[in-house]
């Protein structure tokens, strides 16, 4: 029987990505146990809060070199998806930035307000696909998404998808067998149920 975990990475998401999964059909498994998370076949990364916090609770737990090793498909979610790059700048004053879990290069910038445009970036906003990918299978050119941030993923080879608010960001990232949505799938209406439904697929059919 196919098992997807959800960690428990402390964020406060946890139960709309729960709810959301249910709604496909799929009981999840919350959870910070690594033995459970690595027999897992999908693994769910949700966070929201800031990185440091976050990347400090997956250490206390004993996480990271866990989901640094995980060959199974894993999607991390807004914060989850800041999480898999190198390092975020979203940090305390005086202190250097936080090093995540390096599975995607990059470092992660504030964004920049400008005119008309508040930071955090709060609400619907359209994706544009970058590459082709089984992840976007199905959903419409420009599809919209629930965003919530403060800090950016920069656009690189390991882009899927974009947005743009003030500035140009990744929305969508996949290295490997991990992939990362910076918006919330679980808010995002049928849009964000038909991104989830598809990393639910055969989990050889999303590698490939």
């Amino acid at each position: 029987m196919t098992t997807l975990v959800v960690i428990d990475s402390g964020g406060a998401n946890i139960s709309s990505v729960m709810h959301a999964l249910r709604r496909l059909g799929v009981e999840p498994v919350f959870t910070r146990d690594a033995k459970t998370i690595r027999s897992a076949d999908r693994v769910i990364l949700p966070g929201v809060g800031a990185a440091g916090t976050a990347m400090e609770h997956l250490r206390e737990l004993g996480l990271v070199e866990c989901i640094q090793a995980l060959q199974q498909p894993v999607l991390g979610i807004c914060l989850g998806m800041q999480l898999l790059f190198d390092r975020s700048t979203e940090n305390h004053a005086g202190e250097e930035d936080v090093d995540c879990l390096g599975i995607v290069p990059g470092t992660l910038e504030k964004l920049e307000p400008s005119a008309g445009l508040r930071v955090p970036h709060m609400g619907w906003n359209t994706t544009t696909a970058t590459r082709a990918s089984k992840l976007l299978r199905g959903l419409p050119e420009h599809p919209w998404f629930y965003f919530v941030h403060s800090y950016r993923a920069p656009v690189g080879a390991n882009t899927l998808a974009t947005c743009t608010h003030g500035e140009t960001f990744t929305a969508i990232v996949q290295k490997d067998n991990f992939y990362g949505a910076q918006f919330h799938p679980e808010r995002s209406a049928s849009h964000g149920a038909k991104l989830l439904s598809n990393f639910m697929e055969e989990t050889t059919a999303l590698c490939n």
